[in-house]
């Protein structure tokens, strides 16, 4: 979008590399301390055991954090229609959210859910005609498709230079 845009500021996080949630999360927490309404819609995922759904309750009002995803993985190459219909039910989800003005909305996994089927492009464009000016809108997730890497203000290309083959999953860093 050009100077002139008449829509929401997009912030697009994608690539092979670890952080785009962490990205994402991080400007959340910069919102809610400044006492900015945050709302977090995470497609693809659905364990609560994660940091930033277990904080929920600490940081509201200004933080909520919604899923839209089983408790286990998604098949990326064949995924089922139960993950097709939660992906469509976070996406109404969002709609609504939107509607609610908050000054920030996390999209997390958006960008993969799209690539590998989930949802369509245009209805993501769609979604993103109807957030509020005022909002911004966060896009995460690897395989990020043209449509939403054109739409986007920001994108953010997240490279994984070095990364050990064995490492440990640590609560409270990886989740």
């Amino acid at each position: 979008m050009s100077e002139g845009r008449q829509g929401c500021l997009i912030y697009l996080y994608t690539g092979e590399g670890g952080g785009k949630t962490t990205n994402a999360l991080g400007l959340a927490l910069r919102s809610a301390g400044h006492g900015l309404k945050v709302i977090v819609i995470q497609f693809m995922k659905g364990r609560k055991n994660i940091g930033e759904y277990k904080i929920r309750a600490r940081l509201a009002p200004e933080y909520e954090i919604h899923q839209f995803g089983r408790s286990g993985w998604v098949d990326l190459k064949s995924p089922g229609p139960v993950d097709i219909k939660l992906a469509q039910k976070g996406l109404d989800f969002a709609r609504q959210a939107a509607k609610r003005r908050p000054a920030l909305l996390v999209l997390d996994e958006i960008n993969l859910a799209v690539a590998v089927g989930l949802l369509k492009p245009k209805d993501v464009l769609d979604l993103l005609d109807e957030v509020p000016k005022r909002t911004v809108v966060v896009l995460t997730g690897r395989r990020a498709p043209k449509e939403l890497l054109d739409r986007a203000d920001f994108v953010n290309e997240i490279v994984d230079v070095k990364h050990p083959s064995e490492i440990p999953t640590r609560r409270g860093i990886q989740f």
